[in-house]
């Protein structure tokens, strides 16, 4: 593989998890209408004005984003246009972040159209979180092979890593619909989910105290009997890990801005990380794994 293509697939993985931590700092800050028009950032200007307050700074440096990962995005698009015959599944990933980008977009335009309506940002949110989770699996399938693909775990293993991925998917639509019904709606003005956001505190913790549970026992089991998916369970439960420490603490400090931004990047983290586990489940199956690779001019 080009080394020009692996150093912009991680680009682009990390300019998906900063934007999700920019984006927090827009909602944390109150800034989600600091711009209050879109594309432009006023109806007669694409940038802040002077007029405009520091909230729009940090709107429009979370728009700024949005042209970084697309231009990040390209680029892999490009470099792997090249090699589109034999890799194709690393052509279909990067099509589908170019067009999750294009989407994003749009989707970021609608939330400031409707004031910060928490569905359509909690909405964001996850599809932000579904980006990080594609690109993770780029980067996954990047040091692999291209064929036919078969078990490596026993089937129960399996089962249990899905069912966990399950959990951890309703621990975060929890927390998603926790933080719609709190304090932090990024503007003064937005509405709230009319949830209470106590009771979802609570039902948004069982999820995730159960995908503590589950993973301890997924990575038991994978050291236990040489799994390949041990290195990125353990990576895994340890970000769960740091994930319940600051959930802990941003509840009983009354949910400071900092530790909510960071709760919300963690959250991204484990589902980047419970992708790669569930990709390892399986293995190229020998035959294609004695080929030698189609070799890439860099």
């Amino acid at each position: 593989m080009p080394r020009s293509l692996r150093f912009f697939a991680w680009a682009s993985f990390v300019a998906q998890v900063t934007i999700i931590a920019t984006g927090g700092a827009v909602r944390l800050t109150g800034s989600g209408l600091g711009c209050p028009t879109w594309p432009t950032c006023t109806p007669e200007s694409l940038v802040p004005t002077e007029e405009l307050s520091y909230h729009s700074l940090i709107e429009f440096g979370n728009r700024t984003m949005t042209g970084v990962v697309g231009v990040l995005a390209l680029i892999v698009f490009l470099l792997v246009w090249r090699i589109r015959r034999e890799r194709r599944d690393l052509f279909v990933l990067s099509l589908i972040v170019g067009i999750g980008i294009v989407a994003q977009a749009i989707v970021g335009g609608i939330t400031v159209w409707t004031g910060l309506n928490p569905f359509i940002v909690g909405f964001h949110y996850v599809s932000s979180l579904v980006l990080v989770c594609v690109t993770a699996a780029f980067l996954a399938r990047l040091d692999e092979p291209a064929g036919p693909r078969e078990r490596a775990v026993p089937a129960w293993y399996a089962g249990l890593t899905h069912a966990t991925s399950a959990v951890l998917a309703i621990s975060i639509v929890f927390g998603v619909l926790t933080t719609g019904s709190g304090p932090h709606s990024g503007d003064a003005a937005a509405g709230r989910t009319g949830f209470d956001s106590e009771v979802l505190e609570h039902v948004h913790a069982w999820p995730g105290y159960l995908l503590f549970v589950l993973t301890l026992v997924l990575v038991i089991a994978a050291w236990r009997d040489g799994l390949p998916t041990r290195r990125w369970a353990t990576a895994l439960l340890v970000v769960e890990l740091v994930q319940i420490a600051v959930g802990l603490y941003q509840a009983r400090n009354g949910l400071p801005p900092l530790a909510v931004g960071m709760h919300m990047v963690l959250a991204a983290l484990s589902a980047a990380a419970m992708t790669l586990v569930i990709l390892h489940l399986k293995r190229p199956i020998a035959a294609e794994v004695s080929r030698t690779p189609v070799a890439a001019s860099a």
